[in-house]
Parts: structure tokens; sequence; C-alpha cells
């Protein structure tokens, strides 16, 4: 009989951890994404009970100082209980916002169904379902905030060692068909914190590696053949953490790649949207197309609500109106009033006048040559067509049917751009 089983890995929680950057949040904002971690941590243990795991895996930063708050620590553990009582084991690691030292100079104890990994050497444990041993877990946390830069903290941790560390206590270990590992670490990504080549890791004889401290989701070598992973945070703090944040689902089965599942855990999601407005006539169309916008990103970040900073780009005759501060920022108290689940925190013009072609003509400079070319090129749509054909080949790639249909606007477009481009030029 095939063996399988499943996992939540989850990394990056930072319980107690402040929201950051926010330059006009409101007072309902705020107190509003005060609960957003905490909500983003009890759906992890939602998530845990209602896909019916295995066990959970937590690789590191479960609190976002080392010395966290009263209200985290019961929080935490009342999670880690709730896991228990539906009989789902946890194994943690620490990172190095919350490094071994801090857990133990703390006054709490673990729950029974909570085993932390040690930080001054490799540790391992055995996972049994029914009694029967399935899965190997291996992994070493932080000691202290930060890691010698003489040391890799993957020595140590392959399957061969696990079996020789778990031997004396469970003779029966080398049945178990899978074997994981658990990292925080900057694999190759940070250098300072941690880095482990991942040539390291895949050498180790691991199923799946579960890691943490990359706050964004990450998958080595690729998402067909996932054997290291970074879950991500589990919601973003600040603009610079835009898009969906969550936790991964992991299936391991005999004789087949990992399967991941991506489970998002954020009720606050950020996101940077660049709203072209070339094409609107009057302020009430530009704030129809940012709300448009806005549904559209929110449809695919899987989120109730949503901040987000928006740049207004294109070229449009209303440049100049958008350019005075308070037109910009009524836009933006508009567009907030209008959706209670969208918050713009920042508006931005990056628009552009028109530019009168024909004047750039008349002055018989380098822009004319330039434009009486582009007209020459755009008259000859076949050729366009096939150099575009061409590119995309050399490349690999096959270029869309659509891009066919496009390639005046792509045409115009390229042109604007260069001309952009020459006047940066002049303006230096």
């Amino acid at each position: 009989m095939t063996e399988s089983l499943t996992f939540l890995h989850t990394a990056d929680l930072h319980l107690g951890a402040p929201f950051r950057g926010l330059a006009k949040v409101s007072p309902a904002w705020a107190a509003r994404l005060v609960q957003a971690i905490a909500e983003a941590f009890d759906r992890v243990i939602d998530t845990a009970i209602s896909r019916k795991v295995d066990f959970v895996v937590i690789a590191g930063d479960v609190f976002d100082e080392s010395r966290a708050s009263y209200g985290d620590y019961l929080r935490f553990f009342e999670g880690m209980r709730t896991l228990g009582k539906a009989g789902i084991p946890v194994y943690l690691i620490t990172g190095n916002h919350d490094p071994y030292t801090s857990w133990q100079q703390s006054a709490f104890s673990l729950p029974e169904n909570v085993h932390m990994l040690p930080a001054d050497k490799p540790g391992f444990q055995l996972f049994r379902r029914n009694g029967k041993p399935l899965c190997i877990i291996g992994g070493r946390g932080y000691y202290n905030q930060s890691w010698p830069m003489d040391e890799c903290i993957a020595d140590g941790i392959t399957r061969t060692a696990a079996l020789s560390a778990l031997h004396q206590r469970e003779p029966d270990v080398a049945q178990a068909p899978f074997a994981i590992g658990m990292l925080h670490t900057g694999l190759n990504l940070d250098p300072v914190k941690a880095p482990v080549n991942p040539s390291v890791l895949l050498s180790a004889g691991m199923d799946y590696w579960a890691c943490g401290h990359i706050h964004m989701r990450y998958i080595h070598p690729s998402e067909n053949g996932p054997r290291i992973a970074f879950s991500g945070c589990i919601q973003g703090r600040d603009i610079k953490e835009t898009g969906p944040r969550g936790a991964q689902l992991v299936t391991l089965s005999e004789g087949a790649v990992p399967q991941l599942e991506f489970i998002p855990t954020a009720s606050v999601v950020w996101q940077r949207l660049r709203v072209d407005v070339s094409d609107c006539t009057t302020l009430p169309e530009i704030s129809d197309l940012i709300i448009r916008e806005l549904f559209r990103a929110n449809g695919k970040a899987h989120c109730e609500e949503m901040i987000s900073r928006i740049a207004l780009t294109g070229t449009t005759a209303l440049h100049e109106v958008l350019s005075r501060p308070d037109v910009l920022e009524d836009l933006r108290k508009h567009v907030n009033d209008s959706y209670a689940s969208f918050f713009c925190d920042t508006m931005v013009d990056e628009t552009q006048e028109p530019r009168d072609k024909q004047a750039l003509r008349e002055e018989g400079l380098f822009p004319a040559v330039f434009l009486r070319v582009a007209e020459t090129q755009r008259s000859l749509p076949e050729e366009q067509i096939a150099f575009l054909q061409q590119e995309f080949l050399d490349r690999g790639l096959q270029m869309p049917s659509s891009c066919a249909g496009k390639v005046g606007k792509l045409s115009e477009q390229a042109e604007d751009l260069v001309l952009d481009m020459l006047s940066q030029g002049e303006e230096r």
C-alpha cells in the first residue's frame, strides 16, 4: 500500500508585529490592522483542523520580538492547545526574531503536542500515525538573533544523520517512508541571515524542506518539482509585502513529487496599483477606473480588505488638474468613501501632458526625424508583425495571437516612450 501524508507548512507568524509605513491611515483602519495578524494566525489553526492535516510545521519567527507580550504568548499557546485537542502535533524551530534563548527564558511551557527542535545542534523527531513510523522531521533553529557567518545552519541535518540519531529510541525509524527538513534561513536569497546553498539541502536526502525567513512564497527548484519552499509570512505588514500571504499545504506520496497548495490567510492585503488614465476625459471617469482596478486586484488577492498605493499614469489632458495636491487628495478620499473594504493610503500623479507632435515635426530637429521613421514603420504592419514574431522566436517563445491586433497601439506606445526618453535627455 502506497503511503501518503499531508501537513501544513507555515512560518513568520510575527505575532505582535506593528504595521509600518502607513502615511495617511484613518483611525478606523489603524484599529482594523491591529487585529489582522491575529486573525491570520487563527486561520492557520482553522485550516489545519478543517483540512485534517497529519501535523503542522512552523519554520521560525512565531513572535516579532524576543520579548513577546503576555497576550501574544497566550494567543499562540491557545492555538497550539486547540491543535492538540484535534490530535495534531506541531514541530517548531526558532527564528532570528524569536531565538531559542528567548524561549528558554520565558515562563511558559509548550503544550505536549508541540515539539521544538534545538538550536545548538541539529534535532530530529519521528511522526507516527496509528503507531506506524511515517515521517522524520529534522531541523535546527536560531540560538541567538544572529547566525555565525562561518557556520552553515544546515550542517548535520540529513536523512542519514536522522536515522543514526533516532535509532536508539525509535528502532523502527528506518521504516519511515518520508523525511522533511526545517530551517529559518536566507537560503541564497539573503546573504546575511544564515545563508545556505540550495544544493546542500537537495543532497541531504529529505523529501521536502520547510523554510522560513523569506516573507514571500518561494519554491525551488520549480513549481513542478518543489523540494525547498518558503511559505512566506501569514499577513503582510507594509507596502513591501504586497499580494496574497498565507501557508503551504503539502502532500507527500511515495514515488511522487510533493504537491503544494497555497492557503491564503491574510485578511488585509497590500497592493501597489498603476492605473493608466490615458483614455479618461473627466475626473469621475478616473475615479470609476480606479475602483474597477481595485476590484480587479482584490479578486486576485484572496482577501476581504485591501490597502493600496495608487500611481496614476499615462498621457492625459487632465495632467495639469491632477498635479494639484488638493485634487489628488480629494480623489483619494472619494475612492476611500466609495467602498469600506478598500483603503488608498497614498495616491500619486505620474501622468504626462499630451505632446504636440505636429510642433515637434515643424521644429525639424531629431524628434522630427524619429517621428517620420516611426510613421513609415507604422504604415508597414506586416513587417512589424514579422519583426515581433522573430523576437519571440529568438527567445524560444511563441508570440500571442493577440499581439497582431495590437501592433498599431504598441507602435504608438513605443513612439511615446522614445519621446519621453528624448525629453528627459533634454531636461538633464
